[in-house]
């Protein structure tokens, strides 16, 4: 049983995903309230972190999460809050009874999935997918090291460039949000 569950369960949910993602980055791009496409690529990067997630990366999902859904989108958050960008009414991307009866669905849908694998969880045995190899696992950094290691020594101008042209783009913001209100 717990052979032909797994196998079925990292399809359903890997396709799950993907399609999240997809949907997500349409509505991303079809918003007119910058605010609300903010929101949706949220969405879209909390996705793409569980397909890294259902692959084995759990480090490089996190990561996701942390940096692009967190971190970014609160600058991006922040500089149009600054630019005064978008209007409260604008906000609300799910009008009418419609839009909230789907919202509800979806949530059921993903509560029942959730109960239904903690029960199975307990029963079965999980096997994860494709592992770090052992090497990877034994060297002195681990897993985070194999990534960090290059990030902060054969990238780390890149690294460090980057860093930089995002404190550019900070302060160029906090500037013409000031102009603008003078």
């Amino acid at each position: 049983m717990a052979n032909e569950f797994f196998p079925l369960f990292y399809t359903f949910h890997f396709y799950l995903f993907g399609l999240v993602a997809l949907v997500g980055a349409i509505v991303f791009i079809t918003r007119k309230s910058p605010v609300a496409a903010a929101l949706w690529l949220v969405v879209v990067m909390a996705a793409l972190a569980a397909l890294y997630v259902l692959l084995g990366a759990e480090f490089v999902g996190m990561m996701q999460i942390l940096v692009y859904a967190g971190a970014i989108m609160v600058v991006f958050l922040f500089v149009v809050m600054l630019l005064n960008l978008g209007h409260p009414s604008e906000l609300n991307d799910i009008r009418g009874k419609w839009g909230r009866l789907a919202a509800g669905l979806i949530g059921l849908a993903l509560v029942a999935e959730l109960m239904a694998l903690s029960r199975s969880a307990v029963t079965l045995s999980v096997t994860l997918p494709a592992r770090p190899p052992a090497d990877v696992i034994a060297s002195p950094g681990g897993v985070i090291g194999s990534i960090a290691d290059p990030l902060f020594n054969e990238y780390l101008l890149a690294f460090e460039l980057t860093s930089i042209l995002l404190l550019v783009a900070i302060i160029g913001a906090v500037v013409l949000a000031k102009k603008r209100s003078a």
